[in-house]
């Protein structure tokens, strides 16, 4: 492992249970008694990942976490709470300071997980502030492994994507946006289990409300790379739904960025196309239909009547489809 985790906890046999835990699974670990002793450390070395403790002597672990957003922004922050500081902690994750909260006492599992995510979160950090083509679509096609029934998802999504601004015409500019926002759309998927991702059945509404959270997770990534407002508006609001029954925001209509609109409609249309462990995949033409059901609730009547007809331009349909069944005259 290149990537450096530092753990901060004033209690010393805290410190050496979790140096033994790691280094059992083949992670070394730095380690630091207080806030000062890790922001000396943080002088020296790149940190991708820290666990700090909240209740320490001095700064506060909330405190500590909070002035590493401008010490070192890309480090990934992982808070570590008692039960009874749990508001503190819930506080300081809403606000953007800490991706993940650990309890004490922690299940040894659940900790290794919990570092392995904020490992593969500041890896994807590292990747996307490079902004290269080949590079991004590279990560979207990384997890999409996570995931084995979208293998080219998120290429299709974009072409999908690319075809509806064409038709709006929209500037090179936005659509080199939208065509990275459709590649990364599902980069928050890094911090849901593989086994939530691949279950085969319905979902519990705890594991449901797990999946929510990726788009909030994914935009908070692409933010902290900088990529722009309309990347961070995909990934964020591609759940969204036109009558304002979607997640994680519920906006509803034009309220909805119209890059994330876009997405949607491609994003539906690729899932409608593609086969999946429960049903066939649809034809060309039965996904259209379904599309045009949709019009309205889910999706942008005038984005999906936009995406028809490009399909339509390109021989995909029968130029003579209407209202998404097939003239027979």
């Amino acid at each position: 492992m290149t990537e450096k985790v530092l753990f901060v906890d004033d209690e010393e046999h805290i410190l050496n249970a979790v140096e033994r835990l790691f280094a059992e699974k083949g992670m070394p670990i730095l380690r630091a008694a207080s806030a000062a002793e890790a922001l000396g450390i943080f002088q020296r070395e790149e940190i991708a990942v820290v666990v700090s403790d909240n209740q320490m002597p001095g700064k506060r672990g909330v405190e500590f976490l909070s002035e590493l957003k401008t010490v070192s922004p890309r480090t990934v922050k992982v808070l570590m709470t008692a039960y009874a500081d749990l508001s503190t902690t819930l506080e300081a994750i809403n606000s953007g300071e800490v991706y993940r909260f650990v309890v004490k006492p922690w299940e040894n599992d659940e900790l290794v997980a919990v570092v392995g995510q904020a490992l593969a979160r500041y890896r994807t950090l590292t990747v996307l502030a490079r902004e290269d083509d080949a590079i991004l679509e590279s990560l979207a096609q990384t997890i999409e492994l996570k995931d084995p029934y979208t293998r080219g998802h998120c290429a299709r999504v974009a072409s999908y994507a690319l075809m509806i601004a064409g038709e709006l015409g929209l500037s090179p500019s936005q659509c080199k946006d939208i065509r990275y926002g459709s590649w990364l759309h599902d980069c928050g998927k890094i911090g849901v289990p593989e086994a939530i991702l691949s279950f085969g059945g319905p979902l519990s509404h705890h594991d449901f409300d797990t999946i929510k959270k990726h788009p909030s997770w994914g935009a908070e990534v692409v933010r902290q790379a900088r990529l722009s407002r309309t990347v961070v508006d995909i990934v964020l609001h591609h759940h969204e739904r036109f009558d304002g029954q979607g997640y994680p925001d519920g906006l509803a209509g034009e309220a909805i960025p119209l890059a994330a609109r876009i997405a949607s409609v491609a994003d539906v249309y690729d899932a409608l196309t593609s086969e999946r462990p429960y049903r066939r995949a649809f034809s060309w033409q039965g996904g259209v239909e379904i599309l045009e059901s949709m019009k309205g609730g889910p999706l942008d009547p005038a984005l999906v009547d936009a995406f028809i007809a490009s399909l339509k331009k390109r021989g995909f349909l029968p130029k003579e489809t209407v209202g998404g069944n097939e003239s027979h005259g």
